[in-house]
């Protein structure tokens, strides 16, 4: 854990944002890359790009503060900042809409540019959630295996327990999924699933690393709040796949 990497002329430059910078940067390095030689026009791109960046921000914040509003109601002794958290489905939901309105203008088909973004999502998700590491949240149930780590001085994690180093999980099967991806894209020629495949395969892994985790992000049920909505992506992604 190392929420603030470093100093430089007074300015504190923090490990989580550093991440997804970081994660950004070569996301947009790979789809600039996978656009070579299609008939996307390098200016189009960017401006898409832009857009999925901008519109992922506001829908990662929107469902945060929906799921903390909705766990303020179920308990309203817990008072939490709803300003200062982020739901990545909803980032993912944000980012889907505004690949498929930009798509629309342009006239482009949207299946077909959501495969090229796909492997550029999990590979952004992978710096994302090691950034998750550094800063100390989305942390894990307590465990006695080797791996485990334990947060000092964290503001989310409790000291002094060693935990399951769920980011570390989630980072690994976030690259893990994008060689797949990337792997997979040679093999299909139908528009679509590769998109779809990233909805599968993300939903599942998530599902069963949200048994892990032991931060407080709200639930549906028996099931976390991430768990449930997973339930309804692997279904979309399943349909998609199936689509002829």
């Amino acid at each position: 854990m190392k929420p603030i990497l470093f100093n430089i002329f007074g300015i504190n430059v923090y490990g989580y944002g550093t991440m997804i910078a970081i994660g950004i940067v070569f996301a947009i390095l790979l789809v600039n890359y996978r656009s070579k030689n299609t008939c996307y026009d390098e200016d189009s791109i960017w401006n898409m790009l832009m857009i999925a960046i901008i519109s992922g921000i506001v829908g990662g914040k929107t469902l945060f503060v929906i799921t903390e509003i909705r766990n303020i109601f179920k308990n309203p002794m817990i008072l939490k900042d709803i300003g200062s958290g982020f739901v990545i489905y909803g980032a993912i939901i944000g980012g889907i809409v505004g690949i498929y309105f930009y798509s629309k203008s342009k006239k482009w088909n949207v299946f077909e540019t959501l495969d090229l973004i796909a492997p550029s999502v999990p590979l952004a998700q992978g710096f994302g959630r090691i950034g998750c590491l550094l800063a100390g949240c989305c942390y894990g149930k307590e465990t006695s295996l080797p791996i485990g780590v334990e947060f000092i001085n964290s503001p989310f994690a409790p000291s002094g327990v060693i935990r399951h180093p769920t980011q570390i999980y989630s980072s690994i099967f976030d690259f893990i999924i994008t060689f797949i991806l990337l792997w997979y894209d040679k093999k299909s020629n139908k528009k679509g699933r590769v998109f779809g495949l990233y909805l599968i395969l993300y939903s599942v892994g998530r599902f069963f690393v949200e048994f892990l985790r032991g931060d407080p992000r709200g639930n549906v049920n028996f099931l976390s709040t991430s768990q449930f909505i997973s339930i309804f992506v692997l279904v979309a992604g399943i349909i998609i796949c199936k689509r002829k």
